[in-house]
């Protein structure tokens, strides 16, 4: 589980809008001129999206293979030895992402180019980013894909690292796509197309074998 109210960097968006916030108010007090009431407004609304935008509320960790994002699921669909489960994120989602199971990460790549529309087929050439972990079941593939509008990918973890389901592995900034890629032999999805999950927390596949 983690604790943290927001994600990782938030502060200093957050703290720069309460500053300002603070100063403005302080203006305002003094000098009551109406234009500075529709600044400080704008101000506090920021300051609102910020904190909706970069909340990263506690999870625990749910049963069998978990989601790596918030989001809808888009696809499920088997691709030769794995089962490929991807994950459509908007900006009102949880940005941050989240190991899928207990692992070891092994490698971590970035390839692609372009910021293609995140639901188109071409979509999959998108300037990404690949978390391969060693765990019980095989390999299993995490894949951030940058959007037409998200197109920063952060990661949290190095190649090394060990941890537990559900913790934070990276964040995609205004949300796009995330893939889970599961060996075919040892997991089999449980989730369907349309259906709504959460990071860490919404199992996607049990595993078999």
């Amino acid at each position: 589980v983690d604790t943290n109210v927001f994600a990782p960097g938030a502060s200093r968006y957050l703290g720069a809008s309460l500053i300002a916030m603070v100063v403005l108010g302080l203006f305002v007090a003094l000098i009551a001129w109406w234009p500075l009431w529709i600044l400080l407004a704008a101000v506090a609304a920021g300051w609102i999206f910020f904190a909706v935008f970069l909340r990263d509320p506690d999870r625990v960790a749910g049963k069998g293979i978990v989601s790596a994002a918030d989001g809808r699921v888009r696809e499920v669909v088997r691709e030769g030895a794995r089962w490929r489960i991807s994950v459509f994120m908007n900006v009102t989602n949880v940005h941050v992402n989240r190991f899928p199971v207990d692992g070891r990460v092994e490698s971590v790549t970035t390839s692609g180019e372009g910021f293609r529309p995140a639901y188109r087929v071409d979509a999959a050439h998108n300037l990404q980013r690949s978390y391969v972990l060693a765990t019980a079941i095989g390999p299993v593939e995490v894949v951030q894909m940058t959007g037409i509008v998200a197109r920063r990918l952060v990661s949290l973890v190095e190649v090394g690292e060990e941890r537990p389901k559900g913790s934070r592995l990276g964040m995609i900034v205004l949300g796009s796509r995330v893939d889970v890629l599961v060996p075919a032999d040892r997991a089999l999805p449980s989730v369907k197309v349309g259906e709504t999950v959460r990071a860490g927390a919404s199992t996607i596949a049990q595993v078999i074998g």
